[in-house]
């Protein structure tokens, strides 16, 4: 009995640490989230645990607003940070928030909610 009951426990950590953390992963650059930013601005859906779009290239220099909209109420989802860009913004509920940047290096760069649960990425060509 003692056995059975933890692999159950076992089952559920894996099945939240998927979950959570990697079955974000698998939707990430779908053609539906994938965004070629041809215009100086995109917006961003923030609702059900996800960024949409989620993967954003943008050109080096370009100066970009990022319009984030939080749909969801979930307190995850107040915040944005951009790390690497040394930015974070708390975002407004149904309110669209514009956020300028000007990525002066290429690269991949990751922006999330605080917890780290919505994951976007900025990638700079």
């Amino acid at each position: 009995m003692i056995i059975l009951v933890n692999l159950l426990g076992l089952a559920l950590i894996a099945l939240i640490v998927w979950w959570f953390w990697m079955a974000k992963s698998f939707t990430r650059h779908s053609a539906a989230n994938v965004v070629a930013a041809e215009h100086d601005l995109v917006a961003i859906d923030v609702e059900n645990g996800v960024y949409t779009p989620d993967t954003i290239h943008v050109k080096k220099g370009k100066t970009i607003t990022l319009r984030f909209t939080r749909k969801d109420p979930n307190p995850c989802a107040e915040m944005v940070l951009l790390p690497d860009f040394n930015t974070s913004a708390e975002l407004p509920l149904n309110k669209p928030y514009d956020m300028k940047l000007t990525p002066e290096k290429e690269g991949e760069f990751e922006f999330t909610c605080q917890m780290g649960m919505y994951r976007g990425q900025l990638v700079v060509e």
